[in-house]
């Protein structure tokens, strides 16, 4: 509801409030909205903006390097060409958000080098092991022996999809 009074806000400075009916009491941008729809259609829906619409957002657009990357020396980008993550929302041709100054933890999604190949798995460490769990059924967890050639290489902060 916020966002939607926000662009409200913006509309108003465009003058296209003769267009968009009024009522205080749903906000203007959910009157236009709901008013071809019986109450029972419709779906309410959260969404968030990235702070505030402001006219400093709207001269200078969103950064999404900002938004994204927290160490950017340390940030690098992955395109997925594997479907061994499906079931943590990484698809074929995603881009992944990498952070190699992140510490790499148990539950994180990891990129993880294992004898020269670069795998993304969820990562599970135990006091004398480590385990790559994939979030696809159609892949087995890969335990990692010591003479394995195996480093932890960054963990994934983000997914980047089309819809």
């Amino acid at each position: 509801m916020k966002i939607l009074n926000i662009l409200a806000n913006i509309a108003n400075k465009f003058s296209f409030m003769e267009y968009i009916d009024m009522d205080p009491s749903e906000g203007i941008a959910t009157q236009q909205i709901n008013k071809n729809y019986q109450s029972n259609q419709i779906v309410q829906a959260n969404a968030t903006g990235f702070g505030a619409a402001s006219d400093d957002f709207m001269e200078r657009g969103i950064d999404l390097n900002e938004q994204l990357i927290q160490n950017k020396p340390a940030t690098f980008f992955f395109r997925v060409n594997s479907d061994a993550m499906l079931g943590a929302g990484i698809h074929i041709g995603d881009t992944l958000i990498v952070d190699r100054s992140v510490p790499p933890r148990t539950g994180k999604v990891v990129v993880a080098i294992l004898n020269g190949e670069f795998l993304v798995r969820r990562l599970q460490m135990q006091t004398h092991s480590i385990t790559l769990l994939p979030e696809n059924k159609k892949y087995g967890a890969i335990h990692i022996e010591h003479l394995q050639d195996y480093k932890t290489w960054g963990v994934v902060t983000y997914v980047i999809h089309g819809l």
